[in-house]
């Protein structure tokens, strides 16, 4: 079989603009490249969903670190790698004919198409809120059993409690005012002294975790995302840290001879200086 040639220069990945056509043609050639991989490449050939998934959890995470760091020309290439993977598994199923990547893409369309009758139909919405609610009145009417059924269960917890709140708001279980929810997170914080103080562990692990949910809450009502405000200060916790062992390596110091006192004048410096 002879080998395609694909000219990839700078010029056709920098190009600010596509046509319809640019972008057919574009989506077009990674079909064909996944079909000359499937059938050619020893590795690309033995893969399977299964041993495709871990690898698609982590290239999903990558996305979010670009997006997270607002490097747009990552958030490029890493989408390039998440729609490589959707590729991937329509691919492995058309070789038993259980779907391809036309009935990924119409599936999709259609469900657009039913889930926005402000669009497609004659249904009239005042604002993003009154969409989300009839979303998920839809999708009750499409079968599911209950609202929060949609709501993946490996997710990771904070964004879980996230998902599970805006979906209950969706349908109108929610509180009136955010004075009531911060007077939630004070009630749940009293509540995790007290069984703190008592000495009952499993109930002080399931008193902070109605406190996370009650701050979960309140950032909602506040338009924060605690996904990201957490994991902001994860990085910056990250930056602090790191400026700390330089200046404790550049005074050929270490950790162990250095008490919180001391350490902490290394901290304050990296505050300082903005990190």
């Amino acid at each position: 079989m002879s080998k395609r040639n694909y000219n990839y220069s700078v010029n056709y990945y920098l190009c600010p603009m596509h046509t319809m056509e640019d972008k057919k043609a574009a989506f077009e050639r990674l079909l064909t490249i996944m079909d000359d991989l499937r059938s050619q490449c020893p590795w690309d050939k033995k893969q399977t969903m299964q041993t495709l998934r871990h690898l698609t959890i982590e290239e999903v995470y990558e996305l979010t670190d670009a997006i997270m760091e607002n490097d747009v020309q990552e958030v490029r290439k890493e989408l390039g790698d998440i729609i490589l993977h959707m590729v991937f598994y329509a691919k492995i199923a058309s070789e038993t004919n259980e779907f391809d990547i036309a009935d990924v893409l119409n599936g999709i369309c259609e469900k657009l198409i039913h889930r926005h009758p402000h669009i497609y139909g004659d249904v009239k919405v005042q604002d993003a809120a009154e969409v989300s609610q009839n979303w998920e009145k839809l999708k009750l009417k499409e079968g599911n059993k209950s609202v929060l059924g949609g709501v993946p269960t490996s997710l990771p917890a904070l964004i879980k409690s996230m998902r599970i709140q805006e979906k209950a708001r969706a349908v109108g279980f929610d509180w009136e005012k955010e004075e009531q929810v911060f007077e939630k997170v004070e009630e749940e914080l009293r509540e995790f002294k007290i069984e703190v103080e008592n000495g009952e562990q499993t109930k002080a692990e399931d008193e902070f975790g109605d406190l996370l949910f009650a701050l979960v809450n309140y950032a909602r009502f506040k338009n924060i995302n605690p996904e990201e405000a957490l994991e902001r200060t994860n990085k910056k916790f990250i930056r602090r840290f790191q400026f700390m062992e330089e200046k404790i390596k550049e005074n050929s110091l270490s950790f162990d001879h250095l008490s919180l006192d001391e350490m902490d004048v290394f901290w304050n410096e990296a505050k300082q200086k903005g990190l």
